[in-house]
């Protein structure tokens, strides 16, 4: 009798946590939650950077706020 063995990755869109099969580390998965695509990887690797990860995503943040202010700059000005 075989069991699948899974391990727990965060989701870098939404954050979940997801149960990704062991078979599927290096393939790109889909996040059943928000449909982000993503790279199934192990999150004990030397070669996984949780720096890098933490400034893209704040990168992602920062643009984020600048489209908003932007967005909001528009809607306030008059036409």
């Amino acid at each position: 009798m075989s069991s699948t063995i899974y391990f727990m990755q965060e989701c870098p869109t939404c954050g979940r946590q997801l149960r990704i099969r062991v078979t599927y580390l290096g393939k790109l998965v889909v996040c059943q939650h928000c449909q982000a695509t993503l790279e199934a990887v192990d999150p004990d690797s030397p070669t996984d950077s949780p720096t890098d990860w933490e400034e893209s995503s704040s990168e992602i943040l920062r643009r984020a706020d600048r489209l908003l202010e932007s967005a909001s700059h528009l809607r306030s000005s008059p036409r």
